[in-house]
């Protein structure tokens, strides 16, 4: 990928993500995955029609999933 032209507010950017790289790495994780392209954009269109994040699917998704495991085992 070609690097745009240097400005000086694209230094300081660029100086202020290499300085804070590792931090954010030890902080933050990501989904890495691929689904195929209709479904993806349909799940894109929901979730811009009803306002929710990626975040907050994966979050609720999550805890939708951990009570329905709990209560499998439990019954």
């Amino acid at each position: 990928m070609e690097r745009k032209e240097d400005t000086p507010s694209r230094i300081i950017k660029r100086r202020y993500e290499d300085k804070h790289k590792e931090k954010r790495k030890a902080t933050n994780g990501t989904f890495s995955t691929y689904l195929p392209r209709g479904e993806l954009e349909e799940i894109n269109a929901f979730l811009k029609e009803h306002e929710i994040t990626k975040v907050e699917l994966i979050r609720q998704g999550y805890e939708s999933l951990k009570k329905q495991t709990e209560q499998g085992q439990k019954g």
